[in-house]
C-alpha cells in the first residue's frame, strides 16, 4: 500500500529564523545571560515577533519633487499632514521647497506646509 503524496511544507524563511535568533539573544542578553532558558527565549521570541508582524503596518505615503534636476522622494504621515491630499500639487507646477536635514517642506496652494521626510534621492 503506497501513501498519497504529501504537498512539501513550506521551511521558514530564513528571515524569519534569523529575526527569531536575534530577538532570543536580545531576551537573554536583557535578563541577565542567565543559563538553561534556551527554549524559553526562542518561544518568547516568536511569539513577540508574531505579534509584531501581526499589527498593522503605518500606510506610508510619499510626494516626488523635482529640484535642479533632482529628484527627492518624501514620505508623511497622513494623520499629520494637515489635511494634505494627494494631487493638490499638480505635475510640473513650481512649488517652493525647502531642506533641513532629511526633512524637506513644501508650501502648499493654501499657504500650509507639508512636512516629509526624504527616504531617497535622484540625480
Amino acid at each position: 500500500m503506497n501513501a498519497a503524496p504529501q504537498p512539501p511544507q513550506p521551511a521558514a524563511a530564513p528571515d524569519w529564523h534569523e529575526a527569531v535568533r536575534r530577538r532570543a539573544e536580545e531576551i537573554y542578553v536583557r535578563n541577565g545571560k542567565a543559563p538553561g532558558r534556551d527554549l524559553e527565549n526562542w518561544a518568547q521570541a516568536e511569539q513577540e515577533i508574531l505579534r509584531e508582524s501581526a499589527e498593522p503596518q503605518p500606510r506610508r505615503t510619499a510626494i516626488v519633487v523635482k529640484v535642479n534636476g533632482a529628484s527627492y522622494v518624501g514620505e508623511y504621515d497622513p494623520a499629520h499632514c494637515d489635511g494634505y491630499h494627494p494631487g493638490e500639487f499638480g505635475p510640473g507646477v513650481s512649488v517652493p521647497v525647502r531642506f533641513r536635514g532629511d526633512h524637506m517642506y513644501l508650501k502648499r496652494p493654501n499657504g500650509k506646509i507639508l512636512e516629509t521626510i526624504i527616504v531617497k534621492k535622484t540625480d
